[in-house]
């Protein structure tokens, strides 16, 4: 099993800068993918960033340019660096983990808020 808890989230006027984090622990050997999804009121919840093992990222169309995915080497969290945040942005994001063959795995959501 993994275990994916989030941080970082909170309320931030538009224009301003927020950093995620995931924490994995568990059984995380070959860990192919991690990335955050994210969940506005009344939206399905959809893909924001990725990031594989060997480093290639995935954005979406509506955060590239503007957030970057980051997952250091030897350690068990992956980032999210959000720039120039839009209240369009804001949502319920979570953390996520799959593995070659098995299940997603989920973090609990970390709340990001974008308003003046």
């Amino acid at each position: 099993q993994v275990q994916l808890v989030e941080s970082g989230g909170g309320l931030v006027q538009p224009g301003g800068s927020l950093r995620l984090s995931c924490a994995a622990s568990g059984s995380i050997f070959s860990l192919v993918i991690m990335g955050w999804y994210r969940q506005a009121p009344g939206k399905e919840r959809e893909l924001v960033a990725t990031i594989n093992s060997g480093g290639s990222t995935n954005y979406a169309d509506s955060v590239q340019g503007r957030f970057t995915i980051s997952r250091p080497n030897a350690k068990n969290t992956v980032y999210l660096q959000m720039n120039s945040l839009k209240p369009e942005d804001t949502a319920l994001y979570y953390c996520y983990g799959r593995k070659t063959y098995g299940p997603a795995y989920w973090g609990q959501g970390t709340q990001v808020t974008v308003s003046s």
